[in-house]
């Protein structure tokens, strides 16, 4: 079914020509929150404050004229800092936690008068591909409540693709803003290293953690990325650079786009019915004009192992902070200091958190450093150059943003091992550090969404809008919806 009004571009026309005001808009995405409870996308909602800030933004438009984003609504997932709300990024050490600021991104967002609906629910600490690894239950899949919606943002995702809310932020460490905009069939990307703020953003692997956005289209993920991108002296990983105007440039795609399929992702382990779709994808470029090359990225292979020795280092110490005395969950039940830090770290940890601290602190350790962890950041120098040289014969690169579609809820939750590979295709583009997009491609015979994986060089965003939005003016994939009919339509 196509979702109609849906989508940011659209609703900001309506609300330009005041067919619908920012309240109806914020009241109507609240009504849709709760009548589908059972997706458990969120964690917190802030209606009263959302309202309140709506009207101020109708008032507003009568005097003036406003922003593009100015009333649009928007949720943020939960690792986000909001002043006065709480942020419990999924988990029990910190669901008590009101943060006393906003992330930088958030500032942003609020500055060009966007409407925060809530806070979206997530992988405990964003360490996960499924959202079943949250304090607050499992995430479910709109497409089918029996699927996972992916992760860690799966709440972000399932939100966007239920029609909760036409957009809403998201992290990717390792691949959990692209695998589950795939899984939920909508738009999501992840932005170059340094090309968002991460102040405020609750730090899981500092030198793989990126910001970015899931939203119905490749034109509305512009839009916002164009108001939430730029330095920010407060993250010293931040760039000093001008970000690029996304909307402005959105219409300059080339006829003669060269892209690069690497060979070695279509092997084994990648679901057949997901390579004929992705396969259909790269045929449709070519009927737009664009040159398939094949090129090859021959360490990709060990990018699950790399990631999962990197990642685990930085988080056992970015997390060491959790350690309740200062904020956070503490235990009532310890005999001394030492037994308090012990007892509070098992008990408001979740099991795959605990796994992946312990994991860091081990490679960390005396005689397994120089093993592991500095093999590993030797392997993602090779990784990057990979992409380096693949970038030389081609401008983008493509594949598929996960080997299935959405899977059972509890059917891998027991095997870390099976649910790490789901971010096979999507964890070099964190460790190199480029940004990426998921796209929708069409659904498989179970009706289940595939998504398009498109990697760009270095700071190329515009080129990665470009070309997704290109793909989307010729094709309808990003307007299927789960059967969720839109208010909107009788707006047109």
């Amino acid at each position: 079914m196509l979702s109609g009004y849906s989508q940011i571009w659209q609703i900001s026309e309506l609300l330009r020509r005041k067919e619908i005001s920012s309240v109806e808009l914020c009241q109507e995405y609240f009504q849709r929150i709760e009548q589908r409870r059972e997706l458990n996308a969120f964690i917190t909602l802030d209606e009263e404050n959302a309202l309140k800030a709506a009207e101020k933004v109708d008032c507003s438009r009568h005097k003036s004229t406003l922003g593009p984003l100015a009333g649009i609504p928007l949720a943020h997932k939960d690792i986000f800092c909001t002043e006065g709300i709480l942020t419990s990024c999924g988990s029990k050490m910190l669901r008590n936690f009101i943060a006393p600021y906003d992330a930088t991104i958030v500032e942003k967002l609020k500055n060009a008068q966007m409407i925060m609906l809530g806070k979206t629910n997530m992988d405990e600490f964003a360490m996960g591909s499924s959202s079943e690894h949250s304090f607050y239950d499992p995430v479910h899949n709109p497409w089918d409540l029996s699927k996972v919606p992916g992760g860690s943002s799966g709440g972000s995702a399932a939100a966007v693709a239920a029609g909760l809310a036409p957009a809403a932020t998201a992290t990717d460490t390792g691949g959990s803003i692209r695998q589950p905009a795939a899984f939920c069939g909508v738009t999501g990307i992840k932005p170059s290293y340094g090309r968002a703020s991460r102040y405020g953003m609750v730090a899981f692997a500092s030198s793989l953690d990126q910001a970015g956005i899931i939203s119905r289209s490749a034109k509305d993920a512009a839009m916002v990325m164009d108001a939430m991108c730029g330095y920010d002296p407060k993250d010293s990983t931040s760039l000093n650079i001008p970000s690029p105007r996304c909307v402005e440039n959105l219409e300059n795609s080339s006829d003669r786009l060269k892209i690069g399929v690497p060979k070695e992702y279509f092997t084994t382990g990648l679901d057949p019915s997901v390579s004929d779709i992705i396969m259909r994808a790269l045929s449709e470029f070519e009927s737009l004009g664009a040159r398939l090359i094949d090129v090859s990225l021959p360490n990709s292979s060990a990018a699950i192992p790399c990631y999962y020795v990197i990642a685990p280092a930085e988080a056992s110490s970015n997390l060491s902070r959790f350690d309740g005395v200062r904020y956070g969950y503490r235990s009532d039940s310890h005999a001394d200091l030492q037994d308090m830090y012990k007892t509070t770290r098992t008990e408001g940890f979740g099991a795959e958190v605990r796994r992946r601290i312990m994991i860091g602190t081990y490679v960390l350790s005396h005689g397994y450093y120089d093993a592991f962890y500095l093999k590993a950041l030797k392997v993602r120098r090779l990784i990057s150059d990979d992409f380096k040289q693949a970038f030389g014969q081609c401008d983008v690169i493509m594949g598929p943003s996960s080997p299935t579609t959405a899977f059972e809820i509890g059917s891998k939750v027991n095997d870390p091992v099976l649910m790490y590979l789901n971010d096979i295709y999507t964890a070099a583009v964190n460790l190199a550090g480029l940004p990426g997009i998921s796209i929708p491609a069409g659904l498989d015979d179970a009706g289940l969404p595939v998504g398009l994986h498109v990697v760009a060089p270095y700071l190329q965003e515009a080129l990665l809008l470009q070309t997704a939005h290109r793909y989307q003016t010729n094709t309808d994939y990003h307007l299927l919806t789960p059967g969720i009919a839109s208010w909107l339509d009788g707006k047109q």
